[in-house]
C-alpha cells in the first residue's frame, strides 16, 4: 500500500467510523483544493475543513461500503456507498441551512485523492446530489399522471 491509498483510508476512517476533525485537518495540505457536487470548488485547508465538519455534523455515524479501491502513483481512488441518517443540520447550496430531517440516505460516490508529502493537495468528490437531495425530501415529486 503506498501513501496515496493509506491517506485515503485515514480520511475515510475520520469521516466515518471514528469522525474526527482534527485527523481530517491533518489530513490536507494548506493550499489543497477539493471539488464537490454541492460546493464545486473550495480551496484551503480551512474551506474543506468546514465543508467536511458541516457533513459529519449533519450524518453523524455516516459508514462508507467500499466497493472498489485503488491506487495509481501519487492517487487513490474510492468507488463506494455512504450512507447514515441526516440528524444533524445540512448547510445547503444555496446558503440556507435544514434542519435535520431524520431521514436515512444511501449514496454511491467516488472520491480521488492526490497526495503530496502526505497531505491531500487535490480532492474531487463525485455523486448524484439529484439523488441525494430526494432522499432528503427536498425534491418535488411533481404532479401525478
Amino acid at each position: 500500500m503506498g501513501q496515496a491509498r493509506e491517506v485515503m483510508d485515514r480520511l475515510t476512517d475520520a469521516l466515518t467510523e471514528h469522525q474526527d476533525i482534527k485527523v481530517i485537518a491533518d489530513l490536507y495540505a494548506d493550499d489543497a483544493v477539493a471539488f464537490t457536487p454541492d460546493e464545486g470548488e473550495i480551496r484551503g485547508r480551512e474551506g474543506i475543513v468546514e465543508y467536511w465538519r458541516q457533513m459529519t455534523e449533519a450524518m453523524p455515524g455516516a459508514r462508507f461500503e467500499t466497493l472498489h479501491a485503488y491506487e495509481v502513483g501519487d492517487t487513490a481512488i474510492d468507488e463506494g456507498i455512504f450512507s447514515g441518517r441526516n440528524t444533524g443540520p445540512l448547510q445547503l447550496p444555496n446558503g440556507e441551512t435544514l434542519p435535520p430531517t431524520q431521514r436515512e440516505i444511501s449514496i454511491r460516490g467516488v472520491d480521488i485523492a492526490t497526495v503530496a508529502d502526505g497531505r491531500i493537495v487535490d480532492y474531487r468528490l463525485y455523486f448524484d446530489e439529484m439523488d441525494f437531495l430526494g432522499q432528503l425530501g427536498l425534491l418535488d415529486e411533481g404532479p401525478s399522471s
